[in-house]
């Protein structure tokens, strides 16, 4: 047998030597928060799953067992029409959660111990949740698609599409579609996350010269603001009655997701040509196409479905579920649409929109999380909305009152929560 010499790196070593070079990849692309899951992924295979169950669950509507597990849908009809009043086409939907691109994972700094996932487009967001914040989403859902329907243009986030994948005697994931609010992120240069207080609300912004990713926070945010022109009293008066809902529903601890980008010369001078102003009429016109009254047909399946898959909704003490809210009423009349084509965009003629809870959308993708100022474009929307104030959190506030005397934490009760939350969003926009 012939002896290795020193030239001749043993098999051993050169997969260490591989090793060591994936795990500095690895490492480089956590620091970048958000990486592609690959073959090498550990969640490579549950998201391989995700997309062939999403794929046919989107054609069948219907719980679907697949060779090796099984994806169930909560509620599609009341999902599928919510899509279509986002103006999301199934195809364009299953195109992009099913593409042959993978998935993005988003390292978060989050204390729960969900799993994010981004679609390879970047235009949809998953997310895996306990059984209980399931339980709770769906047996809310009727004041959530109520809000919708009085607010087209509400800020909270959009979710699409309620899922279960079950591999017998293994495991079970429930996860949540969600539309992306930072959606198209080409030009964003600078995120924030904001609760509306200040303990623990710092992140260093150091990149250390790397294209890193970071979503900042609050005490970040000191010293700027939000420059909505027009849009202001709209803006600020939304989170307020989004804010309100989410009181009524014992929720706390969600976040005004916020980022910006500079707006290019042509934006600006585009936005008020009479051929945009047209096309952003019937943009803001269009979000309104869901029913007043859910169909029969979703009622007793989504009874069926909150009863039987995840019945269990008592932790949390979120209590009954508010009264569904007023009918949203009559669109806006002709008269007002034929005003706003002819003339420029006045306080006026936004005043028009806002008092039947809209406001002029910009003509862009994912309209709905974009406000244009005078000089950026603007990110927003309302995120984690399904965390209930209960024991626990009563617990974490009783220490964190003790342990942080006089401080902002985010811990706290509801009512409390909202009037801080509204109250910051009011002082820095402008």
């Amino acid at each position: 047998m012939v002896p290795r010499t020193a030239a001749q790196p043993s098999r051993a070593t050169r997969r260490r030597h591989w090793w060591h070079l994936r795990q500095r990849w690895r490492m480089l692309v956590v620091m970048l928060g958000v990486f592609e899951i690959n073959p090498e992924h550990k969640f490579y295979h549950l998201t391989a799953m995700i997309k062939e169950g999403m794929n046919t669950s989107i054609q069948t509507s219907m719980d679907t067992p697949i060779q090796g597990f099984e994806m169930q849908t909560f509620a599609p009809q009341v999902f599928a029409k919510l899509r279509r009043s986002l103006d999301i086409t199934e195809e364009e939907y299953r195109n992009s959660l099913c593409s042959d691109g993978d998935y993005l994972q988003f390292v978060s700094n989050s204390k729960s111990k969900a799993d994010f996932f981004i679609t390879n487009d970047k235009r949809f967001f998953l997310k895996t949740q306990s059984r209980r914040e399931v339980s709770f989403l769906l047996s809310n859902l009727q004041a959530y698609m109520d809000h919708l329907e009085k607010y087209p243009h509400s800020l909270m986030v959009r979710f699409l599409g309620v899922h279960r994948i079950v591999i017998p005697n293994k495991m079970q994931k429930y996860f949540i579609v969600m539309q992306s609010v930072f959606y198209p992120d080409e030009r964003i240069n600078i995120r924030f996350d904001i609760k509306g207080c200040e303990l623990g609300r710092w992140t260093n912004p150091d990149t250390g010269g790397k294209q890193i990713i970071k979503v900042l926070k609050d005490n970040n945010f000191e010293g700027q603001h939000i420059g909505l022109g027009q849009q202001t009293s709209w803006f600020v008066n939304q989170v307020k009655v989004d804010a309100g809902l989410l009181r009524q529903l014992n929720v706390m601890d969600y976040s005004l997701l916020l980022a910006h980008q500079p707006l290019h010369q042509d934006e600006i001078d585009g936005k008020q040509s009479m051929a945009n102003l047209v096309r952003r009429t019937m943009k803001s016109l269009d979000f309104d196409d869901s029913p007043k009254e859910p169909d029969s047909s979703t009622v007793p399946l989504l009874q069926e479905t909150t009863a039987d898959v995840v019945p269990d909704s008592t932790d949390g003490g979120s209590g009954e579920p508010q009264a569904a809210a007023e009918d949203f009423g009559e669109g806006i009349p002709l008269q007002e649409i034929n005003c706003l084509v002819k003339e420029t965009e006045t306080d006026s003629e936004l005043q028009k929109f806002h008092e039947h809870h809209r406001r002029l959308l910009p003509n862009c993708k994912n309209a709905i999380h974009v406000i244009d100022g005078p000089e950026r474009r603007y990110f927003v929307g309302i995120i984690d909305i399904l965390t209930v104030y209960g024991w626990n959190q009563r617990w974490e506030n009783l220490w964190k009152s003790l342990r942080y005397p006089g401080r902002a934490f985010s811990t706290v009760n509801p009512t409390k929560y909202s009037n801080r939350f509204c109250q910051w969003i009011q002082d820095h926009t402008q």
